[in-house]
């Protein structure tokens, strides 16, 4: 479909916004090189330079922005590698953080290059040495000239494990002429949920093509001998010690979690946290912050494990989340005592392990919903609360146990969406390009 002169002059404002910011992306790629080193790297790939590292033809092309999106998008792979042995397989990320999980959980089954900017001309060079015969997008990452340029060449588009919450929605609306463009070039939209799937409607998604298929999240499996090795470390740090965790946590959160965990200790002398900050450049930060209020700290990367005496550890890796969830008792949730939205409630839901989360939930609405009404987790409304929701849970290991319980029993109930998104790709894969509004997997 040609675009309209409005659609065209839409595309020219836009692509002139981005030539007058393309400075910018040099300038951000130095301030986070000096943060994280990995950023300094392939920063060819970024502008759509991938000669000598790609040459796909037919490929199914799955792009994950990062770590949570590519955790998200792991049982959509494995079973695109199963089904599809005979296509390559392009999986594509922002951050060196998803990249680096990429590869730890493929290695070489699939090719991977960071993504580039959305420059038409960048777009381009990228597309003709990709060349894929479908595109995924997990979750909401909208770039229009890469939609309308996957519409152009008659490549397919899928968004699928899609999600906007309502302060995204406010976030898009004044450019909602952009975002329709954009949408409009979508071949199907697999939400998470039936108000995702609204929310989406009205930033211009196709109601006719957007499909309500649940959550990829519930489909999680723990890996293969997770809970014997959570076994192994607590007897090695003390079996009997009460283990709670923050993960995903952000700057603004960090007195509360170390506030919290003093909290614990004046009640339980022997607990142990394990800390797992979201970004790598605060695992430093977070570790000196542990050491000055005068806890004993020990780190993933430098000792490798607690000790009996350790009071504080911190889980300075990526990738390692689920193994330490299941070594806990109890997980608090970052990203949910400051307006950052929260992040990922199944991993520990998953595993059995009750969850804490404070109230800006905003990007995991339904699942805290979802899981709070199944007994499986408990939302506090503050930093203060935090302290005392963990101790009191620390206190009670029956109660522990049976949230976990029903927590994993929800995940189980509401999975399936890795199968039917399975199927729709197939469908799309074969030709179809109409699917009937919102039918339901939710």
């Amino acid at each position: 479909m040609q675009p309209t002169f409005g659609q065209r002059v839409l595309l020219g404002l836009y692509a002139l916004v981005l030539h007058l910011a393309f400075p910018i992306t040099l300038y951000h790629l130095v301030w986070r090189g000096m943060r994280q080193r990995e950023y300094l790297r392939r920063w060819t790939e970024r502008y759509g330079w991938l000669e000598g590292k790609l040459d796909l033809h037919d490929a199914i092309w799955v792009h994950a922005v990062s770590v949570g999106e590519v955790i998200a998008a792991r049982p959509l792979v494995d079973g695109l590698l199963a089904r599809h042995p005979d296509r390559p397989l392009l999986v594509t990320t922002i951050t060196p953080t998803g990249s680096e999980r990429v590869r730890a959980l493929w290695g070489d089954r699939v090719h991977h290059v960071y993504l580039p900017y959305d420059l038409r001309e960048m777009v381009r060079r990228f597309l003709d040495r990709a060349r894929p015969a479908l595109a995924v997008i997990v979750e909401t990452e909208i770039w229009l000239n890469l939609y309308v340029e996957c519409e152009h060449r008659g490549i397919p588009l899928m968004m699928v494990n899609a999600r906007l919450s309502e302060r995204s929605l406010r976030g898009y609306l004044p450019a909602r002429s952009l975002a329709r463009l954009a949408m409009q070039s979508v071949d199907l939209v697999a939400a998470q949920s039936r108000a995702d799937a609204e929310r989406l409607a009205q930033i211009g998604a196709r109601r006719e093509n957007i499909i309500v298929t649940g959550n990829l999240k519930y489909d999680l499996a723990p890996p293969e001998g997770v809970h014997e090795q959570a076994l192994l470390w607590r007897r090695g740090w003390g079996e009997d010690r009460p283990v709670w965790m923050a993960a995903s946590t952000h700057g603004p959160e960090e007195a509360a979690v170390l506030a919290a965990h003093q909290a614990v200790l004046e009640q339980h002398p022997d607990a142990l946290l394990l800390w797992a900050p979201r970004h790598p450049e605060r695992f430093g930060p977070a570790a000196a912050q542990a050491q000055e209020a005068g806890l004993a700290v020990r780190t993933r990367r430098g000792q490798r494990l607690p000790v009996g005496d350790t009071q504080v550890f911190i889980v300075d890796t990526i990738g390692e989340l689920l193994w330490f969830f299941a070594a806990a008792d109890v997980a608090f949730v970052g990203g949910s005592l400051c307006p950052v939205g929260g992040h990922n409630v199944l991993e520990p839901a998953a595993l059995g392990v009750p969850s804490v989360v404070g109230p800006h939930t905003f990007n995991f609405a339904e699942v805290t919903r979802r899981l709070g009404q199944a007994g499986g987790l408990l939302q506090v409304g503050d930093a203060p609360a935090l302290a005392g929701a963990v101790r009191a849970l620390l206190d009670d290991p029956a109660r522990c146990r049976d949230m976990g319980k029903k927590a994993r029993a929800e995940m189980r109930a509401l999975g399936g969406a890795v199968g039917r998104t399975l199927d729709l790709a197939d469908q799309v894969l074969a030709g179809r390009r109409t699917f009937g509004a919102g039918s339901a997997g939710d």
